[in-house]
């Protein structure tokens, strides 16, 4: 399922077994697989996706990061356990600043932030909460709490494939001296190779969803895009 600027209203579903398409990438190549429980982000505990996780990570060798609905230590130390290399954390991070310290106590760089924001507000809780916080204010906190990476999305472009707000990204990894993985919006080769021309500010990575599902291009093409010229 694909939501389109993280409406539950405006979802679209895909065919397509979940498992076979995590192997479908680890055989192009995907350095990394992102997974997003749906169900969780909009605090629906839904035991089955937890089930296909179990069974992702069973049959995949390739570093998986998953987010979704991850609202406490238990929770986090639970999908860990699993075998998650990296959990996103966004809600948790806004409304529970310690256990978030705590939880880069004790798993370090498998911690990172899902900083998600409309017209710059951060929002929460399936994108339906707006915060009163900035995505640059909540980046420097982070920071200083020890995370080390944060996933920024822009949620107005998030499933839209109208292109990556390279403005805001590279902002937020110039204000926050943190490693950024870019979201939402990407809809081209092109877009992948404008965040690949800007990874000296700190936007080393990128996540791809609605593009691949529609086939504006292959994963191939797109690691291909992102890679940095010899």
């Amino acid at each position: 399922m694909r939501l389109t600027q993280g409406r539950k209203n405006n979802a679209t579903v895909y065919d397509g077994d979940p498992i076979e398409i995590a192997l479908s990438y680890e055989a192009s190549g995907a350095q990394m697989i992102h997974l997003v429980d749906l169900d969780g982000a909009f605090s629906d505990p839904n035991t089955r996706n937890r089930q296909i996780l179990r069974k992702i990570i069973s049959r995949i060798r390739t570093p998986l990061q998953f987010g979704g609905g991850l609202r406490s230590l238990e929770e986090v130390a639970q999908v860990i356990e699993l075998g998650v290399s990296r959990v996103v954390l966004g809600t948790l991070a806004v409304e529970s600043p310690q256990v978030l310290a705590n939880l880069v106590d004790m798993f370090g760089s498998r911690v990172c932030v899902g900083i998600d924001a409309r017209n710059d507000q951060v929002v929460t809780r399936g994108w339906e909460k707006r915060e009163i916080l900035t995505a640059v204010e909540l980046a420097q906190r982070v920071a200083a709490s020890g995370v080390e990476r944060i996933v920024y999305t822009d949620v107005a472009r998030d499933g839209t494939l109208a292109g990556v707000n390279l403005e805001q990204t590279c902002t937020i990894a110039r204000e926050s001296r943190l490693r950024v993985t870019a979201s939402g919006g990407v809809s081209s080769l092109a877009d992948i190779s404008r965040l690949r021309r800007v990874s000296e500010s700190g936007v080393d990575s990128v996540i791809v969803g609605k593009a691949l599902y529609e086939v504006r291009f292959s994963l191939k093409e797109a690691i291909n895009a992102g890679s940095v010229p010899n």
